[in-house]
C-alpha cells in the first residue's frame, strides 16, 4: 500500500498541503529572500560600472548586453524545467539552487573579471529566483490575498535598491572595490544559509524521485513546446504576448540604463545611487499602497492596462530626454509602471492549480527569461549601430568625452515603447476574470490527474499553459 501511495505521489498525482505547514511558511520568508538577494546585487552597482569598463574598453554597451543575453537566454532554457521540478521537490531546494548559483560570481568580480562576466552568463541557468519565490507565495495564500502578497515580493525587490546603491558607491570611494564585493558576499553567503536554515517548505508534503522513476518528463521541461502549447488557448496567449512585449523593454532598460546615465547622461556615482533609491521608494509605494486600491476600483486588466501606459510614457521619457532633470521625472514615471507585473502574476496565477504553481511561474519566467537574452543584446547593438558609445571614463571635473549625437539621444528606449505600446493593444483583448476552464476548457477542475501523468495531467494543463512573471524591476 505504501509502494502505491508512493508510486502516485511519485506521478504527481498526490499533493496534501497540511494546515500546520501552511502555518510555518509565511510571505515574510520570501520577502527576506529576495532582499538579501537583490541587495547583495545592488551594492555592486558602482564596482559593476567601473569593472564593466575595465573589461570592455571598447564597445561597453554592446558587451554588457551579450554578457545579459547568453545569461537570459540560458534562463529561458532552464526556467519550464525548474519550476516543474519546484512542483516536485518542493519550493525550498529549488529556493537554495537558484540564491546559491545567482549569488556565485559576487566575489569573482574582484578575482578575475573575465570569469565573473562568464559565471553571470552560465549562471542564467539558476537565474529564477522569482519563479520560485511566486509559486512559493501563491503555495501559502488565498487567491484574494495573492495581488497584495505579490506586490510585497515586487516591492521589497525595489526595497533592496532604495540604500544598497548608495551604500556600496559610499564604500567604494573611501574604502575601495574590495571592501564593496566582500559585503556583498557576506550578505550573498548569509541569504543562502536563511534559505537553508529557516526558510520552511511551503509544500511540506511534496513529492520526491523514487526508484520509479522521474516524476517529470522531458516534454514539460522543454521551453520550445511551452511556446508552441502556449496557442492551444486564446487568453494564454495574450497573456505570454503581453508579457513578452513589455518585459523584452524592461530586460533591455535594466542591463544597461545605469551605465547610459553614467556614460551618455554625465550622472556621477551618487547620483546614480540617489536615483535608484528615489524610484525604489516610489515603486514600493506603487506595488503596496496603490496596487491594491486599483485592483479594488478598477480590476486586475485595468491595473495591468495602466502600467503598461506608465511604461510607454517612461520610455518615450527616456529616448527623448537629454538633460538630468528629464530622467529624474522619468524615473517616477518608471515607479508608477511597476504596477503591470504584479498585476499579470495575479492574472495568471488565477489560472493554475494549487500543485502547478511553479510549473505556471516557470513558463512565464522562460518568457522573461528569454526577453532577458533578446533584450540586451538588442539594446545593446541599438546603441552601437547609433554610435552612442564611450570610451573613456569622465575626467576628473569635466564631462566624458563626447560621442556622435543623433536626433535621439537613446534611441532603444524609443524602439520600448513601441513595443510596450503594442503589448497595450494586446492587452486590451485580455478578459477581467480568468475563467477556472482556462487549462481544461470546463468550469470543472478535477480533483487529481490521472495516475502517471505527471505534474500536469492533461495537454491543457501544462506547463505551457500558464504562468505569473517576476519583476524584477526596469533598474
Amino acid at each position: 500500500m505504501n509502494r502505491e501511495k508512493t508510486a502516485i505521489e511519485a506521478g504527481g498525482v498526490m499533493l496534501v498541503r497540511s494546515s500546520n505547514a501552511r502555518g510555518r511558511a509565511r510571505v515574510t520568508h520570501a520577502v527576506v529572500v529576495v532582499f538579501l538577494e537583490f541587495f547583495a546585487w545592488g551594492l555592486l552597482t558602482t564596482p559593476m560600472l567601473t569593472v564593466l569598463h575595465e573589461t570592455f574598453p571598447q564597445h561597453m554597451f554592446l558587451m554588457n548586453g551579450l554578457v545579459q543575453g547568453v545569461k537570459g537566454f540560458l534562463s529561458f532554457l532552464s526556467a519550464p524545467l525548474i519550476g516543474a521540478l519546484s512542483d516536485v521537490w518542493g519550493r525550498k531546494s529549488l529556493l537554495l539552487l537558484t540564491v546559491f548559483f545567482t549569488c556565485a560570481p559576487i566575489p569573482f568580480m574582484r578575482i578575475n573579471p573575465w570569469l565573473y562576466f562568464a559565471l553571470i552568463s552560465v549562471s542564467g541557468i539558476f537565474a529564477v529566483t522569482f519563479s520560485v519565490i511566486f509559486a512559493y507565495v501563491a503555495d501559502i495564500t488565498e487567491e484574494h490575498e495573492r495581488s497584495t502578497a505579490y506586490g510585497l515580493v515586487s516591492a521589497t525587490f525595489a526595497a533592496s535598491l532604495v540604500t544598497s546603491p548608495a551604500i556600496g558607491a559610499y564604500l567604494s570611494a573611501n574604502y575601495g572595490d574590495s571592501l564593496v564585493v566582500l559585503v556583498a558576499t557576506v550578505i550573498a553567503v548569509i541569504d543562502i544559509g536563511f534559505v537553508f536554515f529557516v526558510v520552511p517548505e511551503s509544500l511540506p508534503d511534496k513529492m520526491r524521485l523514487t526508484s520509479w522513476g522521474f516524476p517529470i518528463s522531458w516534454e514539460q521541461a522543454d521551453p520550445f513546446v511551452s511556446l508552441r502549447r502556449v496557442g492551444k488557448d486564446t487568453t494564454v496567449l495574450l497573456i505570454c504576448v503581453t508579457v513578452f512585449l513589455s518585459y523584452l523593454p524592461e530586460a533591455g532598460q535594466y542591463s544597461s540604463f545605469f551605465l547610459y546615465l553614467k556614460q551618455v547622461i554625465d550622472f556621477s556615482p551618487a547620483a546614480i545611487a540617489a536615483f535608484i533609491a528615489m524610484v525604489g521608494i516610489l515603486s514600493i509605494v506603487a506595488q503596496t499602497l496603490l496596487l491594491s486600491v486599483f485592483m479594488r476600483t478598477i480590476g486586475n486588466k485595468n491595473t495591468v492596462l495602466l502600467g503598461l501606459g506608465f511604461q510607454i510614457l517612461q520610455l518615450v521619457w527616456y529616448g527623448l530626454g537629454s538633460a538630468p532633470w528629464m530622467m529624474w521625472a522619468a524615473g517616477t514615471v518608471a515607479a508608477m509602471s511597476s504596477i503591470t507585473f504584479p498585476a499579470i502574476s495575479t492574472l495568471v496565477s488565477r489560472s493554475a492549480s494549487a500543485d502547478q504553481q511553479g510549473v505556471v511561474q516557470g513558463m512565464i519566467t522562460g518568457i522573461r527569461g528569454l526577453c532577458n537574452g533578446l533584450g540586451p543584446a538588442l539594446y545593446g547593438f541599438i546603441f552601437f549601430m547609433f554610435n552612442v558609445e564611450l570610451n573613456d571614463v569622465r575626467p576628473a571635473g569635466g564631462r566624458a568625452e563626447s560621442f556622435q549625437t543623433s536626433f535621439v539621444p537613446g534611441p532603444p528606449f524609443l524602439f520600448g515603447a513601441f513595443a510596450a505600446l503594442s503589448a497595450l493593444f494586446v492587452a486590451v483583448f485580455l478578459p477581467e476574470h480568468r475563467p477556472a476552464d482556462i487549462k481544461s476548457g470546463s468550469a470543472h477542475k478535477p480533483a487529481s490527474p490521472p495516475q502517471g501523468a505527471g505534474p500536469l495531467a492533461t495537454p491543457t494543463s501544462d506547463p505551457e499553459d500558464i504562468e505569473p512573471l517576476l519583476q524584477d524591476s526596469s533598474m
